[in-house]
Formats: structure tokens, C-alpha cells, sequence
């Protein structure tokens, strides 16, 4: 039915982005005296089509839409660590070697001096007694051919000897001093360097990498280093050290061992049996233990996101894959402002690329605010934080990355509430909004309403007054 308008009144314009914004009346007449009379009539070409619907009772909610991007969690990177090469290691033992028989030597030196000055020990004790029963008497010492100053010469020349044979003691033990400090350096050495020890050399290349999209599970190959795979464990604590026999106890221990179905944070018997097991499962050198860069930590499967060298390539320390969880996950650019409206569990649904759409609730919401350069102008975009939303149902996102899609946020519910459609709203030229009413009798009255919630998505409104209840008819524009 065409509707005789009140020039007194306006129907808001509903803008995007959830907000009602009041158009003002340009031209206030007169505002009839009772809300609860029929209106006055305005003249005919002021009629506009309306129709009628009626109060609702239900529950509303309030929705922001964000752009987002749909793509996979935990984005990092794997890189090959630095370590000692397997030459380095083996010089390191040679000369831990060389240290040791150095020692040993030193050692026989000393004994055999020790005994030698010894004995030099016992001649002179037992020229010494034979001198004083010689020169004892009736042979003085100073007759040149008299057994006494035969005795005599013989002590002197003793004397001489232990003095050379304790010279030559206390050398070889310097030099038995020295080769122990040697030797526990070079101990040192080469237990650093079998502890850094590493899967590849100066010679080393990368005989197989993975394909951009694998999903690499726990004691899978991540890829491999001179015919040798680089193992996929499940943890937080990166692998720093080699895992072999006599490292001592620590939780990097405890990690392997977990992955290894075992317990307790010390290399023991049962690791190396385990890592011999796995070694020979998958085509690795059976060694029973897994030396720098033979296993990679993270905690959980991984999907590879991009490849750093080629096969073939020369290996060194650095990055060599990109990869995320396979956790899915939409992450939103949101303006710094808007950080206050948005919380963690708040519902949320993904319109896909596919405009179907699924549920999801936000994960987290950042604190710090970055800004992004605006890469159209060249200038600096307002400032973002990070929100991050999970699907609740993962696989109905499929397995696009970086995906443009849309989110609508549900920011605030209210429950079992009077609603009516948002362009049934009348603004009063004094303020505030009314509701026209048809009466059973067809008469048209205006009931003054206080509004609470907007929803945007499905043209809704939260209204309360006295004389509002469900089930009443109210004016609405005729739909075009």
C-alpha cells in the first residue's frame, strides 16, 4: 500500500561495518502532539510504497566482516646447523691419539731413569760403606794406592752418577706433566668435536629434497646428505649436540628417547639399540648414534613450503626448508583500533574462496601493532595486529594457502530479545527513534523505542519500549 510519509521523520541508512548512522531531518514542521494518534497525512507526492511486518523475539548478534587469509600455522624455518665435519673429528682423534702414546712414552722414560738412579743409589750407598771400612785405620785415604783412595774415587764418581740419574727424573717428570696437560687438551678437543660432530663435510651434497606440499610425519625423512636422511623427531628442544654413548644426561636426551618410545634423560644401552633399529628402517648407516643434523626437532608433522639449495647442491650451515604445521589457520591484517572489539572465542564464519562457508573461532589476538608498508603509494598503511582464527572444522577449508577469504566476527550476542528490521527504525526530529504501528483496526500509531544491537548481516535490530511486544505490525518500505 503507498504510505503518506511524516515530513517529521526519516528512516536511518544503514552503513557497512555494523554502524546506523541518523540521515538529519533537513526540514522539521511540526511534530504531531500524542506518538500514540494517527499521523497526520502529508500531501500526495510525498507517498511512498510500504509494506508491514511484525516483531520478532529472538537472539541477535553483532558481526564485523574482515578480509583474512587462509593458509597453514607455525610457519619456520629448518636449517642445517654448524658443526664439525667428519675430517675435523677424525684429526681430532689422532691427535688425542698421538697424546696418549706421547704420554705413554714419557711414562716408560721415567720409570726406566727411576730405576736407573736407583740403582745408581744403591752403588753409591754400597761404595760408601765400603769407603769407611777401607780408610778406616791403617789406610788413610790420602795414599794414592791404598784400597782407601781406590774407594774414594769410586764414591765420587757414584755421587756424579745420582746427580745425572736425579737431573733425568725430575726432567721426565716435566715431561710427564707436559704430555698430561697435552693429552687432557687434546681430550678436550675431541670430545667438543664429536659433540658437534656433523653429518656433512667440504665434500657433502644434498642427494634428495623434498617437494614443495610434503607432509613429513615423526621419523620420516625431512631429506637427505650424502645418501644419508636427515630424521623428523617430534619436540621443542633443538637438537644441539650429537646423541651418541657417554654424552651426558639432559632433556635433549629425554626428547629423542620419547620419540624412541622410551623414557629417562641418559644416553643408555637401549637408545643405542633403538637408534640402530630406526637407522636400519630406514636405509641410514648403522652407527647408534645420530650426529649433527641427522635428526631435526619441531612439534609436530610439517609441511614443506620451500626448498633453500638443489640436489646435488654443496651442503653447509643455513637454511634448507620452509615449512608450517598442518594446522589450518586464517590470520587477519586488523587495524590496531578495532584490537579492543575482537577477543579470544569469539565465533566467527569463513566465507571460502568457494563463497561456502564454515565456523571457526578466534585463537589469538595480537599485542603488538606493526605497519605495513603500502606498497601501492609507497607510504605507510595504518597500523595492524595479528588475529588468528582455527576452522573448527579444518578439512572443509581444503588445502589452499594463502587463500583470500572473508570473516565475519561475532562481537557481541544478546539472547530472547524484541528485533525488528533496521529500516523500520523512525528518526524523531527531537532525537531518538519511534516505530509505526498498525493497529487491528488498521489505525497507524507511532511507538517510541529505545535500540541496543545492530546486525548487519541480517538487517536486524535490538529494540525495547512500553509499548512494544511481539507479534505487532510494523511499517516497512516496500521491497523494489
Amino acid at each position: 500500500m503507498p504510505r503518506k510519509t511524516l515530513q517529521t521523520l526519516k528512516r536511518p541508512r544503514v552503513l557497512v561495518g555494523g554502524l546506523v548512522t541518523v540521515v538529519a531531518v533537513a526540514a522539521v514542521v511540526a511534530i504531531v502532539s500524542s506518538l500514540g494518534s494517527s499521523p497526520p497525512s502529508a500531501s500526495a507526492d510525498s507517498s511512498t510504497a510500504t509494506s508491514t511486518t511484525t516483531v520478532d523475539r529472538r537472539d541477535l548478534s553483532s558481526q564485523t566482516q574482515q578480509s583474512a587469509t587462509l593458509g597453514y600455522a607455525d610457519a619456520t624455518t629448518i636449517a642445517l646447523p654448524p658443526g664439525t665435519a667428519p675430517t675435523a673429528v677424525q684429526q681430532a682423534q689422532q691427535q688425542s691419539n698421538a697424546a696418549s702414546q706421547s704420554l705413554q712414552t714419557a711414562k716408560a722414560t721415567l720409570v726406566a731413569d727411576e730405576d736407573t738412579l736407583a740403582q745408581a743409589r744403591a752403588t753409591l750407598a754400597a761404595e760408601q760403606r765400603k769407603l769407611a771400612t777401607d780408610c778406616n785405620g791403617d789406610n788413610p785415604a790420602g795414599a794414592a794406592t791404598t784400597p782407601c783412595a781406590a774407594d774414594a774415587q769410586a764414591v765420587a764418581a757414584d755421587q756424579q752418577a745420582v746427580t745425572t740419574g736425579k737431573a733425568k727424573v725430575d726432567a721426565d717428570h716435566s715431561a710427564v706433566n707436559t704430555a698430561q696437560s697435552a693429552l687432557a687438551a687434546a681430550g678436550q678437543s675431541l670430545a667438543s668435536a664429536q659433540s658437534s660432530a656433523s653429518i656433512y663435510g667440504q665434500t657433502s651434497v644434498y642427494t634428495m629434497l623434498p617437494p614443495l606440499g610434503r607432509i613429513v610425519h615423526r621419523s620420516e625423512a625431512l631429506y637427505a646428505v650424502d645418501g644419508q636422511p636427515t630424521l623428523l623427531f617430534y619436540g621443542t628442544t633443538p637438537a644441539s649436540r650429537a646423541f651418541e654413548a657417554g654424552m651426558t644426561p639432559g632433556p635433549d636426551v629425554a626428547e629423542l628417547n620419547a620419540n624412541l618410545g622410551l623414557t629417562g634423560d641418559a644416553f643408555t644401552s637401549a637408545t643405542q639399540s633403538a637408534i640402530e633399529s630406526l637407522q636400519a628402517k630406514r636405509g641410514a648407516a648403522v652407527t647408534g648414534k645420530l650426529l649433527l643434523g641427522a635428526v631435526v626437532f619441531e612439534p609436530s608433522a610439517v609441511r614443506v613450503t620451500s626448498v633453500t639449495p638443489a640436489v646435488g647442491g654443496p651442503v653447509q650451515a643455513g637454511p634448507v626448508l620452509g615449512v608450517t604445521s598442518t594446522k589450518r589457520v586464517v590470520t587477519i591484517a586488523l587495524d590496531a583500533s578495532a584490537q579492543t572489539s575482537i577477543k579470544v572465542g569469539d565465533a566467527v564464519v569463513i566465507t571460502l574462496p568457494d563463497n561456502s562457508t564454515t565456523p571457526g573461532h578466534v585463537s589469538s589476538v595480537g599485542t603488538v601493532a606493526t605497519t605495513p608498508s603500502d606498497s601501492q603509494g609507497g607510504g605507510d598503511s595504518s597500523p595492524t595486529i595479528e588475529v588468528d582464527v582455527t576452522p573448527d572444522n579444518p578439512a572443509a577449508t581444503g588445502r589452499l594457502d594463502q587463500a583470500p577469504v572473508n570473516v565475519a566476527i561475532t562481537t557481541e550476542t544478546v539472547r530472547n530479545v524484541l528485533v525488528v528490521p533496521v529500516n523500520a527504525l523512525l528518526a524523531l526530529a527531537g532525537g531518538g527513534y519511534a516505530l509505526e504501528v498498525v493497529g487491528a483496526a488498521g489505525t497507524h500509531s507511532l511507538e517510541p523505542v529505545q535500540i541496543g544491537l545492530f546486525d548487519d548481516a541480517d538487517g536486524l535490530v535490538q529494540v525495547s519500549g512500553s509499548a512494544v511486544r511481539v507479534g505487532q505490525r510494523v511499517v516497512v518500505p516496500a521491497s523494489s
